[in-house]
């Protein structure tokens, strides 16, 4: 069974184990959209892993865990779009319009659990917890590949994923990279 609960300092373990050394995805530690790019790039690995648990442990969750069982087996970055200062240097990502968004930045599924509807489910959750929070708009940044692509690719999610979470198209700026949100 399916249990998906916000990333906290007790939780911090559980992502560790699910990002492994590589911070799930070249050292980014979620902390791509949260830095200027040179920085970024300067602390690809364990200093962004530093960075991000210190964001952990201030006591705002900055996402949603999911589990099977006891195993952490996937992960949605989710938080008020203000938070990620990348998205508004992204001319592709631009806002759509002056409405309060959150923001679903990134999706990570492990592999054993890829194409089991766990990406769906996450975003259903944080369409969730972003209401509880106040917020009235989720929003997402998925890709839309034009034929298989790798799955280091696809780590802001796949636009059919969103599609079944209840998120609607408001904008494409770029043929492969849809914004959609939910309300």
């Amino acid at each position: 069974m399916l249990a998906i609960r916000p990333l906290t300092p007790a939780r911090w373990k559980d992502l560790e184990a699910l990002f492994g050394e590589r911070g799930a995805c070249g050292g980014c530690w979620c902390m791509f959209w949260r830095l200027p790019r040179s920085l970024f790039e300067r602390q690809k690995g364990k200093s962004n892993r530093q960075a991000f648990r210190k964001l952990v442990q201030k006591g705002k969750p900055p996402g949603l865990i999911a589990y099977e069982g006891r195993t952490p087996i996937g992960w949605c970055a989710v938080a008020p779009r203000d938070q990620y200062p990348a998205l508004a240097r992204s001319r592709i990502l631009q806002p759509v319009d002056g409405e309060p968004v959150w923001s679903v930045s990134c999706l990570f599924v492990a592999r054993p659990y890829r194409k089991r509807g766990v990406s769906t489910r996450l975003l259903e959750a944080a369409a969730d917890y972003a209401r509880r929070r106040g917020g009235r708009i989720v929003e997402g940044y998925p890709v839309e590949p034009r034929g298989k692509v790798a799955d280091a690719f696809v780590w802001t999610g796949l636009a059919s994923a969103f599609r079944q979470a209840g998120f609607k198209e408001v904008a494409r700026r770029s043929k492969t990279r849809p914004i959609m949100r939910r309300e």
